[in-house]
């Protein structure tokens, strides 16, 4: 019996797979079974196996062969078994040699006419060979991506052929080139090109420095939009185990590319007709969502109340423990989702709420029924709202002469900012919680008064509370402070639902 190596994961866990192929005499033609409880996709490998065979110029032997994908009670799924299948069958045959082979992970779909083609999970996959003493073994095309785990016992060959030439010793193939991976920021957006609009700025350097969910509700064409997508201007840039852990997210959901590891913060814009699926992830083989692809960066929702209100209620345990659980009839997965949100809503179906040449005669009531599709917990979780005005047409085109802070500007302060949390806490203001909340966001007596006061007129709940601790303790560290003041803690208050102010989304 031949016994190779291959993968699957079940969320970022992996579970290696013993491959074991076997031939049996007594069939007067060939007999191929596989079984292992292996869904359509790795069934369908037996007859490209038997195509890439003939275009080999090679034939199964006149056995049974029984391949048998260990262990049997997990359910297995996906192409990249095409390549360890057919590795031992030519191993049973004695084209290639067991012995050599077993010391390699090994994953690939493999085309008619022998070409290995790129499959999902090699990132992951070639870490848990490193960590394990095992090489790798997969397509050509994803070398450089095995290539990102450190790993250097790779071999990434683009047809069947060439692996065979390989071992057989008149074919060498040399590891991958390990590229650097480019963490130049997108410097085609820049936040001086936003013109007025200082409040919802300001309020996206508090976000981008603590790691806090905000809400935008303007009138159409306010900018709420293009304030978002200028977010990731300002933010920090990854550290090696973010992008390691993002880029292994977007390897198993298929979504990494060519162009190496995600080495900038991803912007992931859902449009509101999307499912619970495509937010949450899962399907047959629990995909990662749009949650997880946002993991380390941000997840921006536009227009905010025309979600399905059931999508939406997906945010909440999220938001609050940084991971996501999908659950399935024969699978449990886990993905990590620590996203910052940032949505953006009009006040009232028409948008024009609160303008007295534009708003419809059903004002105020169709603002209240529009914004009610949003719940009061979905809306607790958010630190940071922020109304969005209409800016002046003279505003548009006036130059006092005056220059506009570039992102760059601002994302020094917030990289400082950032930096002052590292070194205090180990991770930022926004996950705060318990006794490290008590610690690190200590209030005077007269602030905790204060706090208190302000607390109970506005009927915050606990969660709320402790929120706005943590968004003053932000603004502290935004002017390099060790002691949260009174002006923060005011300023982290006018930020509470309850402030809405004459867009009037209520604390529900």
């Amino acid at each position: 019996m031949i016994s190779l190596n291959s993968i699957i994961f079940n969320g970022m866990e992996a579970t290696p797979i013993d491959v074991q192929v076997q031939l049996s005499s007594g069939l007067s033609k060939p007999e191929f079974n596989i079984i292992g409880l292996a869904d359509r996709a790795v069934k369908e490998s037996a007859e490209r196996i038997r195509n890439v065979l003939g275009a080999l110029n090679l034939s199964l032997p006149p056995k049974r062969l029984t391949v048998n994908l260990s262990p049997a009670d997990v359910e297995k799924s996906g192409s990249h078994f095409d390549l360890p299948i057919l590795c031992g069958i030519l191993c049973a045959i004695g084209v290639l040699p067991e012995e050599e082979l077993s010391k390699y992970m090994i994953l690939g779909e493999v085309g008619l006419n022998g070409a290995i083609v790129k499959t999902d999970a090699v990132l992951p996959a070639s870490v848990w060979a490193k960590n394990h003493g095992l090489g790798i073994i997969c397509s050509g095309d994803q070398g450089v991506e095995a290539r990102w785990a450190g790993h250097d016992n790779i071999l990434a060959p683009f047809h069947v052929l060439q692996l065979i030439n390989h071992f057989k010793g008149t074919q060498t193939l040399s590891a991958p080139e390990l590229i650097a991976p480019n963490t130049v920021l997108n410097t085609t957006v820049d936040m001086a090109e936003v013109r007025g609009q200082s409040a919802a700025k300001r309020a996206l350097e508090i976000a981008a420095a603590g790691g806090h969910a905000m809400l935008m509700v303007g009138p159409p064409g306010s900018g709420k939009t293009m304030l978002a997508s200028r977010l990731p201007t300002i933010m920090p840039e990854m550290t090696a185990e973010e992008i390691l852990e993002t880029s292994t997210i977007y390897s198993i959901a298929g979504q990494l590319g060519n162009q190496g590891l995600v080495s900038s913060r991803p912007f992931r814009s859902v449009h509101h007709t999307s499912s619970p699926v495509a937010l949450a992830g899962g399907g047959s083989d629990a995909r990662p969502g749009e949650i997880s692809l946002a993991h380390n960066g941000v997840l921006f929702l536009d227009e905010l109340p025309e979600f399905n209100r059931a999508t939406l209620e997906i945010l909440r345990q999220p938001m609050e423990s940084g991971r996501i659980l999908i659950s399935r009839a024969r699978r449990n997965a886990t993905y990590p989702a620590r996203f910052q949100l940032i949505a953006a809503m009009n006040p009232c179906p028409c948008g024009h709420l609160g303008n007295a040449a534009m708003s419809c005669s059903r004002a105020p009531r169709c603002a209240e029924a529009y914004q009610n599709k949003i719940s009061g917990p979905l809306l607790d979780r958010i630190d940071l709202h922020v109304d969005v005005d209409a800016v002046n047409p003279w505003d548009m085109n006036k130059d006092d002469g005056t220059p506009r802070e570039t992102s760059a500007e601002i994302r020094a302060r917030v990289v400082a900012a950032r930096n002052r949390q590292i070194a205090r806490q180990g991770h930022v203001n926004a996950t705060l919680d318990g006794a490290a909340l008590e610690n690190y966001a200590k209030l005077s007596d007269e602030l905790t008064a204060f706090l208190n006061t302000a607390a109970e007129k506005m009927g915050m709940s606990a969660r709320g509370y402790n929120r706005i601790k943590r968004l003053a303790r932000t603004i502290a560290d935004l002017r390099g402070a060790e002691n949260i003041e009174m002006s923060d803690l005011a300023e982290a208050l006018s930020y509470r639902p309850i402030n809405r102010g004459k867009y009037g989304v209520n604390n529900k």
